[in-house]
């Protein structure tokens, strides 16, 4: 923990919470008033021992409190303001970080209506190409993309749910489930408590469905192709949705999402989210990930899980008391296109277009099934290891071919020594590191090869006389 963190917004808004005054907190954390007043407005460090009193007075979680949001926060606005549109604007990394550090409400309200900015944007852009065909103006829709709402959502709770881990827990009693046996128990468990059977269905009747649930005729259908992994989870889904979802509900409207859209889908993955700690019990799950140092292929067996089962729990272990190391994910697929995603450890993933072709998550599609590894380095120095390897989706048989992503698992460089993937490489040696950035745009490497847009505040030099590396040639920033 950075013994100098400059942490003043949060301390005011802890304050502000609670409804104190600067003289009634800094009575409380036995500070003076003054002084208190330089911290919320970062002329003060937070100081070790004072986060401690924090801590203790106000029973707030230390390491999330003492997280660096402003870093993500600015990684956001370098992203909204890497558009063209702002080609004209002469914004410097500097602006992006007093923002953070004065206004960080403000920051985040500016990266929000650029994300409704480029929904509306493409909607437009939709809405334009149905136009000109007459034939589709009935298939035009005005909905806008709720995905990144509940992205939000999970990534506001760390990817950790405390209430769902519990209800998982209560479950494994409840029904009296046994390791190895989970799909027998959760049968059992449907039948004697929802009086719901489980039928297992041939594809041609299942169609695109792996799961579909009865309701009148109290049954839940699974698709053969299904894996037992896959099978056990969808059981615990549907179980979240009839015995949780009261509490499913009440994590979602307490969210502020906006649309029934962005709710359903909330839902939903808050059901997955139940049904990955049904799978995976958070205890013994942490503790086998500790004492096997997170090889993925062991836990999966233990487990009787899926590679990306398996990585997404990961990046759930944020128990206070019981934490794992913090992760981040992130799924792509042939063309480039993110369906899932997770910053955690501070690792910057672009929320607006697309990632660095350098990183190995790209990699991974050239040796299908092989678990690649590599230490990375961000423009700013820091450092990462990371490992991915492509993972299937069953299909549905011939005319509906299986699909294939690309899973990326990450941690900062200091929690790389923990990791099994780790072992031989060289984690001292930074400069062997390879040099990614969170995409084109944001990216400042100018001698980078792979580059497929010029970068922001570089002016494009045109010269049909040389040729570089990249297709692009760049003046320096002005003022450089």
């Amino acid at each position: 923990m950075d013994k100098k963190a400059m942490l003043g917004p949060k301390v005011r808004r802890l304050r502000r919470d609670h409804g104190l005054t600067q003289a009634q907190m800094a009575e409380q954390l036995g500070i003076s008033p003054s002084y208190l007043n330089l911290i919320e407005h970062n002329q003060r460090p937070v100081t070790v021992p004072l986060l401690l009193k924090l801590g203790q007075q106000f029973g707030v979680d230390l390491q999330s409190f003492a997280e660096d949001e402003e870093s993500r926060l600015v990684a956001g606005l370098r992203e909204v303001f890497a558009d063209p549109l702002f080609d004209g604007s002469d914004i410097k990394n500097q602006d992006f970080r007093e923002l953070a550090a004065v206004a960080p409400t403000l920051g985040q309200a500016v990266v929000a209506l650029y994300r409704a900015f480029r929904t509306s944007r493409d909607d437009l852009q939709t809405l334009s190409e149905r136009v000109a065909d007459r034939e589709k103006l009935h298939l035009v829709q005005t909905s806008s993309f709720p995905q990144d709402e509940v992205r939000d959502l999970f990534q506001a709770h760390s990817n950790h749910f405390a209430e769902l881990e519990a209800a998982a827990e209560e479950l494994w009693q409840e029904g009296r489930l046994e390791k190895g046996d989970l799909y027998r128990g959760l049968t059992d468990y449907l039948l004697n408590n929802h009086s719901v059977r489980v039928r297992l269905l041939p594809s041609d009747i299942m169609g695109y469905a792996v799961r579909r649930f009865d309701r009148h005729g109290r049954r839940i259908l699974l698709s053969e192709m299904l894996a037992p992994s896959g099978r056990n989870f969808q059981l615990a889904c549907q179980i979240a949705l009839l015995r949780h979802r009261d509490l499913l509900n009440r994590i979602v409207e307490s969210s502020g999402l906006t649309g029934d859209e962005a709710r359903r889908l909330a839902r939903i993955g808050l059901a997955n989210y139940f049904a990955a700690a049904v799978v995976m019990p958070y205890a013994r799950f942490w503790e086998a990930a500790n004492q096997v140092r997170y090889d993925i292929e062991i836990l999966r067996r233990r487990f009787d899980a899926s590679f990306e089962q398996v990585c997404q729990r990961l990046t759930t272990l944020q128990r206070p008391g019981a934490k794992g190391v913090p992760f981040f994910l992130m799924r792509v697929d042939s063309a480039g296109n993110v369906s899932k995603r997770f910053s955690g450890a501070g690792f910057h993933l672009a929320r607006f277009g697309g990632g660095c072709a350098r990183w190995i998550v790209y990699e991974a599609f050239r040796t299908p099934g092989k678990i690649h590894s590599q230490l990375a380095q961000m423009p700013d120095g820091t450092t990462y290891f990371s490992i991915a390897r492509t993972v299937v989706k069953a299909g549905g048989g011939f005319r509906s071919p299986p699909q294939q992503f690309a899973i990326a698992l990450g941690c900062d460089l200091q929690h790389a020594a923990q990791i099994t993937y780790a072992d031989g490489v060289d984690l001292e040696n930074t400069e062997a590191a390879t040099p990614i950035g969170v995409n084109c745009r944001l990216c400042p490497r100018l001698d980078c090869s792979q580059r497929a847009f010029p970068p922001l505040n570089h002016r494009l030099i045109v010269d049909e006389n040389l040729r570089g590396l990249s297709p692009y040639l760049f003046a320096p920033p002005a003022g450089e």
